[in-house]
């Protein structure tokens, strides 16, 4: 008891100086509003680091900003409207609609967004680390659920021999028959990542797996000019290179553009409901509501649309199985 009490106190100061953070902030923004110049305007988060951030306007300028404190949690991907107040500085007035938000849960459990206004989740396999079909369920019902497309790329192919890449086509092909397109890659092959950059042009995309699956080296070859972009945040921002270990957005060659989180290496998913969790599996679409009993667990209770369908070799069992696990996993949080 007494180390719970402990933590709540913690808790409660570690609040307590992030509202006094905010607040300070916010008392600044407001002071820099009364010099604002020209009219509002919309513009792109490329970073934030703490209480700053870098606004991209319509022609790519980056701008340091500060925000007002009534317009909520910004994160990196959001759409903005902001004024100037100075050469290449600004404050945040408003936050415009998002189009999706990836987030985890925090150290109590509240969720916590990590960058906004993404449509493709890159979901990164590799021969080592083992990969685990349950992680990456759980990627693919973050998917479903903030409603983005997502890919399953496997790295460092190379590694592999042709019965190893037949045995992991075998085993993860079901994920394509769902309708989740599986793509092999590898840096060390000429044009071996051609198949990832065509799935990322035109889109905003977030690199997600294990630690160990080469998400760092994908980035940087994804991101040739990436020290030349860095370099121009940390002048914009004046953080220096403190600008690398923030969530940032960064542009494609190609076109599209990829946000890099530190925040996705401790990933988890965020708390869901059973009916959530069902809807996360979409190839259950078919069968849901069609169980003897509304209630249905989908364990051993008769007529089970969902175990039926496993017999029927509708849904792999390997996916049920997750997903009575997943159900397990968030009624004991």
């Amino acid at each position: 008891m007494a180390k719970q009490r402990l933590n709540q106190r913690q808790q409660a100061r570690i609040q307590n100086i992030q509202e006094k953070r905010r607040k300070r902030v916010a008392e600044k923004a407001e002071k820099e509003l009364a010099h604002t110049e020209g009219e509002p305007q919309k513009g792109v988060v490329i970073t934030r680091h703490g209480q700053n951030l870098v606004v991209a306007d319509k022609d790519g300028t980056l701008h340091h900003c500060l925000w007002r404190r009534n317009v909520g949690h910004i994160v990196c991907g959001d759409n903005v409207v902001w004024q100037s107040t100075g050469l290449q500085q600004g404050v945040v007035i408003a936050l415009l609609d998002r189009q999706s938000v990836l987030a985890r849960p925090d150290y109590s459990g509240r969720e916590k967004p990590l960058a906004a206004n993404i449509t493709k989740l890159v979901i990164v396999l590799a021969p080592l680390p083992e990969p685990s079909e349950y992680l990456l369920d759980q990627y693919l019902v973050t998917a479903e659920t903030i409603g983005v497309e997502a890919v399953v790329a496997f790295n460092k192919i190379d590694l592999l021999d042709e019965a190893a890449t037949q045995a992991l086509n075998q085993r993860f092909g079901h994920y394509e028959k769902i309708g989740y397109p599986l793509i092999q890659i590898s840096a060390k092959f000429e044009h071996g990542l051609n198949p990832l950059i065509q799935h990322l042009i035109g889109e905003t995309s977030i690199l997600v797996g294990q630690s160990g699956v080469g998400k760092s080296s994908l980035i940087n070859a994804l991101l040739p000019d990436q020290d030349i972009q860095v370099g121009r945040l940390s002048k914009a921002s004046g953080l220096g290179r403190h600008t690398t270990s923030a969530t940032t957005y960064y542009s494609l060659p190609e076109g599209g553009h990829l946000i890099d989180s530190p925040g996705v290496r401790s990933f988890r998913l965020v708390e869901l409901s059973k009916a959530e969790l069902e809807s996360g599996f979409k190839e259950f679409g078919d069968f849901i509501g069609h169980c003897r009993f509304s209630d249905c667990r989908h364990l051993e209770e008769p007529e089970c649309a969902l175990r039926h369908a496993v017999k029927e070799g509708q849904i792999d069992p390997r996916r049920l199985e997750n997903f009575l696990h997943l159900v397990q996993q968030q009624g004991k949080r």
